[in-house]
């Protein structure tokens, strides 16, 4: 019986290979807490130099490492500036203002997903009683698929750093917007007091982002984590994996650009779809809404998972291949010939 199910949920399904589970195994371990796990201690310095920076923090996942950043770059009444439909504001509880009472201030993405630098102006709060105080601009890359360029970053980061104003990066995805634009990851990273690499989404780790900044500021970072439940023991095992995936899986996120592009030109020639065109791995496509149960249903049918709605979000990523891709397509275009609105 065939199991294999494509995934297109997120990228963060992959599973990793028979070669990353190898070195996992492999890898020499020591407790993290008391900072002698080798494999770990490598992770972040690797990670550190690739991106530009002066040393690095490993945590379970990119939610913790965002908060971490949040909760050294303000303290209790500050706030930060952060797009309305950015991660950091959007999908991590509130963690900021839970945790850490910092107050979030969202500032409405433009359609390329950057925040308009006169917003960004706007909001930031003069120095009076009355206010939070602002103290950090957070940015992601990519942002719904789409990446920030370079000249957009500069000029941001360098308006938040002429206003006072830290600078952190959710990266996520900040090896596919390097990669998309061809550029370096130090490059990608220029700007920014501190970011956030995750490793278990195209990269293929299981586990595991990695907080980058300066050495005193992920000296302090190591108290926050430990504070978060984040301090692992012998987590060399999962550093493994995403030592790995930066030595590895980098490059190879062009294929996954290129399987995102593949899927959306097909399901553009379907009737009654209307497909935005990726420029990553992760890209949208408008159904009916009359389709939607319908849609979901038979691709279930088809072992297809994805997360169907009027706005659906596709991702593809290190297991889907150019056969997946083909047989999503031919999926929508069986249901689609017989779909109709009833009038």
């Amino acid at each position: 019986m065939n199991e294999h199910w494509i995934d297109l949920r997120s990228d963060t399904v992959t599973v990793p290979d028979a070669a990353m589970r190898a070195v996992m195994a492999a890898a020499p371990v020591g407790d993290d807490v008391y900072g002698d796990d080798p494999t770990v201690n490598l992770l972040q310095e690797r990670a550190a130099d690739l991106f530009g920076y002066e040393a690095g923090l490993f945590a379970p996942s990119g939610t913790q490492t965002n908060l971490i950043a949040l909760l050294l770059h303000c303290a209790r009444g500050d706030e930060y500036l952060v797009g309305q439909d950015a991660h950091t504001y959007k999908y991590e509880g509130g963690g900021a203002a839970v945790l850490g009472s910092i107050q979030p201030q969202p500032i409405a993405n433009q359609a390329d997903g950057s925040l308009a630098i006169a917003d960004i102006d706007h909001y930031i709060k003069p120095d009076d009683m009355h206010f939070a105080r602002s103290r950090l601009l957070a940015l992601e890359n990519t942002i719904g698929g789409k990446v920030l360029g370079q000249a957009y970053m500069a000029e941001a980061t360098a308006f938040a750093h002429q206003r006072g104003l830290a600078t952190h990066l959710d990266g996520a995805r900040i090896c596919n917007a390097a990669v998309k634009q061809g550029i370096t990851l130090r490059q990608a990273a220029l700007g920014f007091d501190s970011i956030s690499v995750c490793l278990s989404k195209g990269l293929g780790a299981p586990v595991g982002s990695v907080l980058l900044g300066s050495k005193a500021f992920i000296e302090q970072g190591k108290r926050w984590r430990k504070m978060l439940g984040g301090g692992m023991r012998q987590s060399g095992i999962l550093a493994a994996a995403g030592l790995y995936a930066l030595e590895h899986n980098v490059a190879r996120l062009a294929d996954d650009h290129a399987n995102a592009a593949r899927l959306a030109r097909g399901l553009a020639a379907i009737d009654g779809l209307t497909v935005a065109t990726p420029q990553t791995n992760i890209f949208y496509v408008e159904v009916p809404p009359a389709a939607v149960d319908g849609l979901r249903a038979a691709l279930l049918r088809q072992r297809i998972r994805a997360t169907v709605g009027q706005h659906t979000r596709l991702v593809t990523h290190i297991n889907i291949s150019e056969a997946d891709v083909d047989q999503v397509v031919a999926a929508f275009a069986e249901f689609f010939k017989d779909w109709h609105v009833t009038p």
